[in-house]
């Protein structure tokens, strides 16, 4: 198992280009199911995820071609409208072929999903909109079994809390229903309306994305499109957060800070400067210190809970007290042991961690726990003093393309060894 090797307390100094979201590529991925002819997703991250979904979009008979950040899918007949629990137990957005496969074919068995263990995460709201739609649903020994012979129906759908998986599936099986789906109290983030882009530019009806009610008018197919990836959020704020740890400053490549909403509000509290330059934003630190700010993560335009443990690396150094509520998922503070390896002072209570930022961090071999968590622990070994050791590395290969080589290419002691 790969690990990563980082001598710490170098700053960083260079160009970083940001890669496409892997939150929104991997729905318009799922989006190929829907249409028979050619779909060409531009700036699409190479990454263990977008692989692994590949795979299972293979199997079920899309056609694919990738090459540099293209990637050309056709799904002209479907193949098999199973997905296996091998395929889907690995990744949560896997469960998302279960909307389209049901929209086109009017059935389809899938496994229940996997991913990162930060919470339950259930798929309930999922099913239950699915079934609002005229899908028969059952469960069975790990597997959904859903069936809509006659088509799936437009429906009104009020989620009782923001969900960004459920917004999405919904969307996607709903281009191909009769009639209009109404989602209320739908998530507003950014790759909802990247997804609804790529969708629109396929030929679907979709009003709304990005606000709290989207409205979506069914169409009878579906027709090829080029649909270009919008930039990864989560990787733009880890780098900003990485030249707050360490000192420097990095011109992001392609970053949108618009994209970030109350993050980056957040980010400049700490003493960051990040402003936009010719093709990307420029991030700077403004201080000897970051200092302390109070956070609680929230759907967007919130700080996203995706970059909760990036910020916790951060504010382990800053001057003073900080505290961090984390409001969307349970479980998500099982980095916090590990930062604490490296001299972090953390303590947790519940949903909230109170972190009293000291000068220095020491290296230390760490334990990655799940995605976020991971670049969290490359972020304080970024700023520690010796060298740290982050293990489970193939955990930051499901999300950020080719981190090693960005980060040493701005000066970064930083090397991949395998086992």
């Amino acid at each position: 198992m790969d690990k990563l090797a980082i001598i710490g307390g170098r700053p960083l100094y260079g160009v970083i280009p940001i890669s496409g979201a892997k939150n929104s590529a991997l729905k318009v991925m799922a989006a190929s199911l829907l249409s028979d002819q050619e779909l060409t997703l531009e700036n699409v991250p190479r990454l263990a995820d977008v692989d692994m979904l590949l795979r299972l979009l293979n199997q079920h008979g899309v056609a694919s071609v990738f090459e540099n950040s293209t990637l050309r899918l056709r799904a002209k007949d479907i193949a098999s409208t199973e997905a296996p629990y091998d395929l889907v137990r690995k990744m949560r957005a896997s469960f998302n072929v279960l909307g389209p496969l049901l929209a086109r074919e009017g059935k389809a068995k899938v496994s229940l999903p996997g991913g990162c263990a930060i919470g339950a995460r259930p798929v309930d709201l999922h099913l239950k909109a699915l079934g609002a739609m005229g899908a028969d649903i059952e469960l069975d020994e790990g597997y959904v079994f859903a069936a809509a012979p006659d088509g799936l129906k437009g429906a009104d759908i009020s989620f009782p809390f923001v969900s960004v998986g459920a917004t999405e599936h919904v969307m996607l099986a709903a281009v191909l229903a009769e009639g209009r789906t109404v989602i209320s109290n739908a998530a507003r983030e950014p790759e909802i309306a990247d997804l609804a882009v790529c969708l629109n530019a396929m030929g679907a009806g979709i009003a709304g994305a990005g606000t709290s009610t989207i409205t979506i008018d069914g169409v009878k197919s579906l027709s090829g499109a080029t649909h270009r990836v919008l930039p990864d959020r989560i990787e733009t704020g880890a780098y900003a957060m990485a030249v707050g740890a360490t000192g420097g400053e990095l011109t992001l490549k392609g970053a949108d800070g618009s994209l970030l909403g109350a993050g980056l509000s957040v980010l400049e509290e700490t003493g960051l400067l990040v402003e936009p330059v010719d093709g990307g934003l420029k991030v700077k630190k403004q201080v000897d210190r970051c200092r302390a700010v109070d956070i609680v993560t929230q759907p967007f335009p919130g700080v996203a809970t995706d970059l909760q443990a990036q910020f916790m690396a951060l504010l382990a150094t800053a001057d003073g007290v900080s505290r961090i509520k984390e409001t969307i998922f349970e479980n998500r503070f099982m980095h916090a042991p590990e930062l604490a390896r490296m001299g972090a002072q953390i303590s947790v209570d519940g949903q909230t961690a109170t972190v009293r930022g000291v000068p220095r961090l020491k290296g230390a071999p760490v334990m990655a726990t799940d995605l976020r968590a991971s670049m969290s622990l490359v972020i304080a070994a970024l700023a520690a003093e010796g060298q740290s050791m982050v293990n489970r590395v193939y955990h930051l290969d499901r999300g950020f393309e080719r981190l090693e080589d960005k980060l040493a290419d701005c000066g970064a002691l930083i090397e991949r060894v395998k086992d």
